[in-house]
């Protein structure tokens, strides 16, 4: 074989040539940044930024962890689309009486991260904001969603989502799980609280809730296409899609066994008035309609809730919903990812961890048992809400609104808030001589009852932690035992007992007595209840006091309670709910400086075996109906 000889300047310009082959191969790919571009058109910039998004990259943008799993690193090489931080758990720093300020510095180390990435995509950072920022020490804490149903007035619940926005914005989060939009048809459900009513039209009004958290809908906007309108708002959620409110018992993330009809009538309306007024995102319910799980139910999902309502924004899992899809949970993980990408969902909450959730669905993409087109969908939807909120233009958070923490116009609008969500249930043992509005001028009061100095019984659950706290430190705010002591007049005596014995009832002479007293806080599945009778130590406390003085019974509590027994008792009986951190506003109404105009929310049952019972059923029979309400 003849042998070929290669000169030395041949052999430099072939070793030059294929080193620059080789820096030309694996040079990174020239990023055209038109997606930055505001004045471009949403959906070019969309197509611009998918077209050139990895299959790794995708997936991320389907990943909301939780921020305890993440580092600023997580965020950039696995470009993750969202995290959150869980109701009281890690808060920055481990402190739950972090500030607003420390709160803006730990979104945007995170932030940083994701803003280092290939393609600079930031993250959306979301927090359970259900009645105020209730996870932010000394934020103002609105009365939870059953008494804003008592008030009948929307407008007001307009003002309450738009107050909670600027609250939570000023901690540089800009995405809200709120509002709660569940139907509950039955109290002993532990979410009750969180839903406005049994009944849908209700529900239906406190969707303009949305409105003040994300902005006033420009006029002749497409239907279902996501608004956020501002640095000062915040992406809205509208929870849990759909029927969790209608489960067998009230049993929590259980069986809803109803037809279409009674699920289209009842507790599908809400969605439908939530996605016209620009929604940016729906969260689905732990529970099953008819034995099969939401999060795997794609005909209502994907076939109703975005091809028949034409939803535009993302659908997103719950807290490891697609753990909670199997029993044992995470039993085959593998298989409910599956399922419920397929279903519809783009956004999955608390993933098992980033390399994990990515290996899976990569898989599943690569085997073909997710098409393309679903992971592509997944991730527009997510691009336009960020898109549409100005997330590209304005990624970091500021301090500008830290001084809008809790200030006194908030509280003032919770108190409003209060007062209208007051329903007076009793007034006197002769309805010809009422006994409410009090006297702010007697010789000697009695303030009893559990609930009368604890802000944390108060306020209820989703209350700086998830279940809330049985103490009043754990923010800032009135109760309602300083609330009566700044109302009255100041030669009122004030003698405040939480449980007074038989004896001291007898020896002193009241004028009249108040009793505060209710359930404790609690969240979700924890407050699941069977029984709802009034706990103890708050009935003895009740039915001693009520014996021995003249008496008005504030309840405090997140449903209607047993109290037909104890009726006759009571002079006076008020259902106050779980009114928030501004417990003036119930003495307002005690005292006669406004009246009562709240009507029921929900039906007042007598016995717990007439459950469910809700206004419409053929066999109604309450102790008090769906509406009533007494005024002054």
């Amino acid at each position: 074989m003849k042998s070929t000889t290669i000169s030395f300047p041949i052999l430099g310009l072939m070793l030059l040539f294929t080193s620059w082959v080789g820096a030309v191969v694996t040079r990174e790919p020239i990023i055209d940044t038109l997606y930055k571009d505001s004045k471009q058109p949403m959906n070019v910039r969309i197509r611009s930024l998918l077209d050139q998004m990895t299959l790794k990259e995708k997936i991320g943008q389907m990943a909301q962890h939780d921020h305890l799993q993440a580092t600023p690193e997580i965020m950039r090489d696995y470009s993750v689309g969202s995290l959150l931080s869980g109701s009281g758990f890690g808060p920055p720093k481990g402190d739950i009486r972090a500030t607003a300020n420390d709160w803006v510095d730990m979104v945007n180390d995170y932030q940083k991260g994701s803003l280092s990435s290939r393609l600079g995509i930031p993250m959306l950072y979301a927090i359970d904001s259900v009645h105020g920022h209730n996870n932010l020490y000394k934020a103002t804490i609105f009365p939870h969603n059953v008494g804003l149903g008592a008030t009948r007035d929307p407008e007001l619940v307009k003002k309450i989502g738009a107050a909670t926005a600027i609250e939570t914005r000023a901690t540089g989060i800009p995405f809200a799980f709120s509002p709660c939009i569940a139907v509950c048809r039955d109290p002993r459900w532990g979410r009750c609280y969180e839903s406005y009513s049994e009944d849908h039209k209700i529900v239906e009004q406190m969707t303009d809730i949305i409105l003040g958290l994300q902005g006033e809908i420009p006029p002749h906007s497409r239907k279902g296409v996501p608004f956020i309108g501002g640095k000062d708002k915040v992406v809205a959620c509208a929870k849990h899609f759909v029927g969790d409110g209608g489960t067998i018992q009230g049993i929590d993330e259980n069986n809803t066994v109803i037809g279409w009809n009674e699920l289209l009538n009842i507790h599908m309306p809400g969605y439908y008035h939530s996605i016209i007024k620009g929604v940016a995102t729906v969260m689905i319910s732990y529970s099953s309609w008819n034995g099969e799980k939401m999060h795997a139910n794609q005909d209502l999902v994907t076939r109703y809730l975005k091809n028949t309502l034409n939803f535009r924004g993302f659908v997103i899992s719950d807290y490891q919903g697609v753990d909670r899809m199997t029993y044992p949970w995470s039993s085959n993980y593998e298989n409910s990812l599956l399922r419920a990408i397929n279903a519809g969902i783009d956004m999955v909450m608390a993933p098992p961890n980033h390399t994990e959730f990515l290996h899976i669905l990569t898989s599943h993409v690569k085997n073909k048992l997710i098409p393309m087109s679903r992971i592509d969908d997944a991730v527009k939807r997510i691009l336009r809400v960020k898109f549409s909120m100005g997330l590209f233009e304005n990624p970091l958070a500021d301090y500008s609104l830290v001084d809008q923490v809790g200030t006194q116009r908030h509280r003032d609008l919770a108190r409003e808030a209060v007062r209208k969500s007051l329903v007076l249930l009793k007034n006197g043992k002769d309805s010809k001589k009422p006994l409410l509005p009090l006297p702010k001028k007697a010789s000697k009061i009695l303030v009893a009852g559990s609930h009368a100095n604890n802000l944390g019984l108060q306020c209820g659950g989703w209350t700086i932690t998830w279940q809330g706290l049985n103490s009043n430190n754990l923010t800032s705010g009135t109760t309602i035992l300083s609330a009566i002591s700044t109302t009255v007049d100041p030669d009122t005596e004030i003698i405040y007992n939480r449980n007074p014995s038989a004896e001291s009832l007898k020896a002193n002479n009241y004028s009249y007595a108040i009793v505060v007293v209710g359930e404790p806080p609690y969240a979700e599945g924890a407050g699941d209840n069977l029984n709802l009778t009034i706990p103890e130590p708050g009935l003895s406390t009740m039915i001693n006091v009520c014996k021995n003085i003249k008496c008005i019974v504030v309840l405090i509590s997140g449903r209607p309670l047993v109290v037909e027994p104890y009726l006759p008792l009571m002079d006076a009986l008020v259902a106050a709910w779980l009114p928030g951190s501004e417990g003036q506003g119930v003495a307002d109404v005690l005292f006669g400086d406004y009246g009562f105009t709240g009507k029921l929310p929900r039906t007042w049952f007598k016995r717990v075996d007439q459950l469910p019972m809700n206004v419409g059923d053929e066999h109604y029979d309450p102790l008090f109906p769906f509406g009533f309400g007494l005024t002054t």
